[in-house]
């Protein structure tokens, strides 16, 4: 899993390089009751649509890395994640709320997290979050991530990650 996430973080810098990249930190639970923790990259897709005093829809690449540690079965459990990811941000001031939603993918370490069974190491990953962005290089905010396989294999139970995160544009 370490080489897996060392080749996908050098070829996201190579491929994404000349764009704005930003880092990123989460803590969250599971709606079991688990921790997780996530790590993730950003590359801005330094385009917008829909501009207007209200505001504007942007969006970002994000590749993630989350550390699942729950359950009796499957503790200690590590996910990859890639998704598009697009952002309506309101407003034009210092502070600016934004919503976000966004659909990829994630191979994880088993076919468990938690005591979820997933019936595969691949799954989808969806999201949805709301924050502040401050200024033009932070954002603070709420995200809650569900992954399942979409009933490619059973079983497909599936799970969330409830997260608070902050993220560092650089």
């Amino acid at each position: 899993m370490k080489k897996m996430l060392l080749t996908a973080l050098i070829l996201a810098t190579v491929t994404f390089g000349a764009q704005a990249t930003e880092i990123s930190g989460a803590l969250g639970a599971t709606s079991q009751g688990g921790l997780t923790a996530r790590a993730g990259v950003g590359f801005d897709w330094d385009k917008s649509w829909l501009e207007s005093s209200t505001g504007k829809l942007t969006g970002y690449w994000d590749l993630g890395y989350t550390y699942w540690e729950a359950g009796d079965e499957a503790g200690g459990r590590h996910s990859l994640s890639f998704a598009p990811v697009f952002v309506y941000e309101f407003g034009q001031g210092y502070v600016k709320p934004f919503v976000e939603a966004g659909i990829g993918v994630a191979m994880f370490s088993g076919t468990t997290a938690g005591d979820q069974k997933f019936g595969s190491s691949f799954n989808f990953e969806d999201r949805l979050g709301a924050g502040l962005k401050l200024g033009d290089t932070q954002r603070v905010g709420i995200r809650v991530i569900h992954y399942s396989n979409a009933g490619i294999q059973e079983p497909n139970d599936g799970i969330e990650s409830y997260f608070l995160f902050y993220s560092h544009q650089i």
